[in-house]
């Protein structure tokens, strides 16, 4: 009984433990800012970054992030308009 309990145990400890991944890109907009928080130089400075996506052209995000630890980026989860499929031809059925 006890090698199933620490078997569960084990697997369960797993899945509380493993990175929960969110979606950092607004498939709403075409292009997104990636800004670069601060970080203190040294060992454990910290840092990071984060994605802001509410920018509608490149020029828009690039006023934004002037000035500024930041990079501008197309969203590769952006839908952008693709055109659509011709519409397919009906055949009249001849008896």
């Amino acid at each position: 009984m006890r090698l199933p309990l620490l078997t569960l145990t084990a697997i369960a400890t797993l899945f509380v433990a493993a990175d929960a991944g969110a979606q950092t890109y607004d498939p709403k907009y075409p292009v997104c800012m990636h800004v670069y928080t601060g970080g203190g130089g040294g060992f454990g400075g910290g840092g990071g970054s984060y994605f802001d996506c509410s920018f509608t052209s490149l020029e828009q995000c690039r006023a934004t992030a002037s000035g500024r630890a930041a990079s501008c980026d197309i969203n590769p989860y952006y839908a952008f308009d693709e055109p659509s499929p011709a519409p397919r031809k009906r055949h009249k059925k001849v008896h």
